[in-house]
């Protein structure tokens, strides 16, 4: 074909030449022929070509290969999420009860401590000596109460032999009376002294995390107001959420520990806390300012997986059962009206139907209405799908929900 294209394109340029400077009829004769020959070799290559080229061009109406899930209805809970804080159960601030200097710091700083464990130690000889002042008050106090005893049961006798007056007898057990008072005050001050001695050594109230030390060694810290440290209480630990009025009325009502299913916290990562939380506290209405109802649960953390502060999201079921469908994300497309799937007609063809979502689940997601038993649902070649496209239908084999998520759609 390519040989007689340059045949005929070499005849055409004789052709001219021959026609610009004509020597016989003989030749004109044989320019006009040849001029045809051509015309008619360029109609045919141009014929072969479009035939060629429509041949090339695939269809436009070739069905697009599909997969699809069976919508089947599960019966489960409502459940919503939000983003949550962990704190401490017990987030304590440590501050000495006496005042003094600071000899020594007894604790590792961030480490664990346990309950009853020494953290500082003041300088004690101040309060030693005052605790041996206390206890020689107290010895000088009970002497004069013997004494006192004494003379009131001298008094006593000899008014029973008409030997003294009533009225000193009288003098003499009121004095009685105010040495053993005087008794017990220098016993509470002798008490107070050797509590304030015990002071000087700080110990942690509670078993949980240290924190910094706020003063160093040699410094004059004073009692009740000087902040040294700081000790959190790491299990159970506190997860604090809050719903907008709306979520609490899609849950059912007002929230709290009776009407809460369950509560899964939600690691940073994307995996879930292997132990379940408990509600321990419920606000009993809306914030007016937030419009949120505040919540709180506790979940155990004895390996202190989980550190005050972090953010956490958290799943609370709640409400009555109801059938919800269940489909991989990637089913769920959004469009300017809302979002959607592709849903298989009997003729193969597909149509957009609109959804309303609820939570993810996993990798799946929760349609709480558009879908009905036995919707042919499309879960890959989104992008080339389009409303009243002819699909392949392949079913898939594989649930629509993974393994880790059975527990949950079976509540």
């Amino acid at each position: 074909m390519k040989q007689l294209s340059r045949m005929t394109i070499h005849h055409f340029f004789t052709l001219l030449r021959d026609l610009k400077y004509p020597r016989t009829v003989k030749s004109v004769k044989k320019a006009c022929a040849v001029f045809f020959c051509c015309g008619l070799v360029g109609l045919l290559l141009i014929a072969c070509g479009g035939n060629k080229s429509a041949q090339q061009t695939p269809r436009m109406d070739a069905a697009i290969a599909a997969t699809f899930m069976i919508a089947k209805p599960v019966s489960m809970p409502t459940s919503l999420e939000t983003i949550a804080q962990t704190e401490g159960a017990k987030e304590i601030e440590i501050r000495p009860r006496v005042g003094g200097i600071l000899l020594k710091r007894l604790y590792t700083e961030g480490a664990a401590v346990q309950a009853g464990q020494s953290l500082f130690l003041i300088d004690p000889e101040p309060f030693q000596n005052a605790l041996t002042e206390a206890k020689a008050l107290l010895s000088e106090q009970n002497a004069r109460v013997t004494r006192a005893k004494i003379d009131e049961d001298r008094q006593r006798q000899l008014l029973a032999e008409n030997f003294v007056s009533q009225r000193a007898y009288d003098l003499a057990k009121a004095d009685l009376a105010i040495e053993e008072a005087a008794l017990q005050a220098a016993k509470t001050r002798a008490r107070q002294a050797e509590l304030n001695l015990s002071y000087t050594t700080v110990k942690a109230p509670v078993d949980g995390m240290t924190g910094r030390a706020l003063f160093s060694e040699g410094t004059l810290v004073a009692a009740n107001s000087s902040l040294m440290t700081t000790l959190t209480q790491l299990s159970p630990i506190w997860v604090q959420f809050s719903f907008s009025d709306n979520e609490v009325a899609q849950l059912g009502s007002h929230l709290n520990e009776k009407n809460i299913h369950s509560v899964t916290m939600i690691l940073p990562d994307g995996s879930e806390y292997p132990r379940a939380g408990k509600i321990n506290f419920s606000a009993s209405k809306i914030d007016p300012l937030l419009g949120t109802q505040l919540l709180r649960a506790a979940f155990e953390n004895s390996d202190q997986r989980i550190l005050p502060g972090q953010f956490v999201r958290v799943r609370v079921t709640a409400g009555e059962t109801r059938n919800v469908y269940v489909v991989p994300q990637v089913a769920v497309l959004t469009s300017d009206l809302g979002r959607y799937v592709y849903v298989i007609n009997e003729d193969n063809t597909v149509i957009q139907r609109p959804v309303s979502v609820g939570d993810w689940i996993g990798k799946d997601w929760i349609i709480l209405d558009g879908l009905n038993a036995g919707d042919r649902v499309v879960i890959d070649n989104m992008i080339k799908l389009a409303p009243g496209k002819v699909v392949d239908p392949q079913p898939r084999d594989i649930l629509p929900s993974s393994h880790s998520n059975a527990a949950f759609l079976n509540q």
